[in-house]
């Protein structure tokens, strides 16, 4: 793993919310909004970019944690801002803080952990998760 970043270290990611970024259960549309699911999946992408810089050819990352305050809503249209800060590096994990925004308005905090790890442990992870 490469030592690239180091606390208060930001990367951007931008993303336009779309009709498959709803919130929905069983085929069944909750409400036409930026749904939480989306963007929680929208600020651990925001995070990874770092961990794309980060890892060797033979390493990968695999989340640990996502913690999500939804504040407001977003809409159809509405581009969001993400914007994820390096909190902390130890070893090889990433622990990083996420604001999303739209115009400005905060609509979320998230929080995100990723270990970076070599092909042995995840392979390793693998043999576990098949014996479950």
């Amino acid at each position: 793993m490469k030592q690239l970043f180091k606390y208060g270290d930001t990367k951007e990611f931008y993303t336009t919310v779309s009709k498959k970024d709803l919130a929905k259960f069983n085929g069944v549309e909750v409400h036409p909004y930026y749904s939480t699911f989306a963007l929680a999946r929208d600020a651990e992408w925001s995070s990874r970019l770092f961990v794309l810089d980060m890892k060797e050819v033979d390493e990968e990352g695999i989340g640990t944690f996502v913690n999500v305050q939804h504040i407001s809503p977003a809409k159809i249209g509405d581009e969001v801002r993400f914007i994820a800060t390096i909190k902390s590096v130890i070893h090889n994990e990433i622990v990083c803080t996420i604001t999303a925004k739209v115009n400005g308005r905060l609509i979320a905090k998230v929080e995100t952990g990723q270990k970076i790890l070599n092909a042995d442990e995840l392979e390793s992870l693998k043999r576990v998760a098949q014996r479950d």
